[in-house]
């Protein structure tokens, strides 16, 4: 909601109708960056949900939390230049590289119980939830 209102605002600041795509660069800017978070948002979801459900919820959801505040960091980043939204755009790539994994070590785990009796659980939640504190390591 945050990024569509500032679309809009700047929609209307630069052009005084409707949203338009021709505008300020400012406009452009918000604009690119919005359709940016607009993209990523559905790979978001998919490996949060997946890595809540088949890894460890507490991790999961720290990192979804996380996640959320660094896409809010790459926006602003990217109203100002876009060289400053590079530290939000590689620190959430590392976040969805976390809850991916935290997903293949559910199903792996998965696959261990079904085809060798062996359950891993405690110590894949263990280890994620010993890793997810370092994902607020710049």
């Amino acid at each position: 909601a945050f990024f569509a209102n500032k679309v809009e605002h700047e929609s209307r600041h630069c052009n005084g109708k409707g949203l338009q795509r021709q505008g300020s660069s400012s406009f452009d800017r918000v604009y690119t960056a919005n359709q940016n978070c607009g993209h990523a948002y559905p790979t978001f979801l998919a490996v949060l949900w997946c890595a809540g459900l088949l890894c460890s919820q507490a991790p999961a959801a720290f990192a979804g939390l996380m996640y959320l505040f660094v896409r809010q960091k790459y926006f602003v980043g990217y109203l100002g230049e876009r060289t400053q939204s590079t530290p939000g755009y590689l620190f959430g790539k590392r976040i969805i590289l976390f809850l991916f994994l935290m997903s293949v070590a559910g199903i792996l785990n998965y696959y261990l119980i079904f085809f060798f009796g062996s359950d891993f659980e405690i110590h894949i939640k263990t280890i994620t939830s010993a890793i997810s504190p370092l994902l607020l390591i710049p």
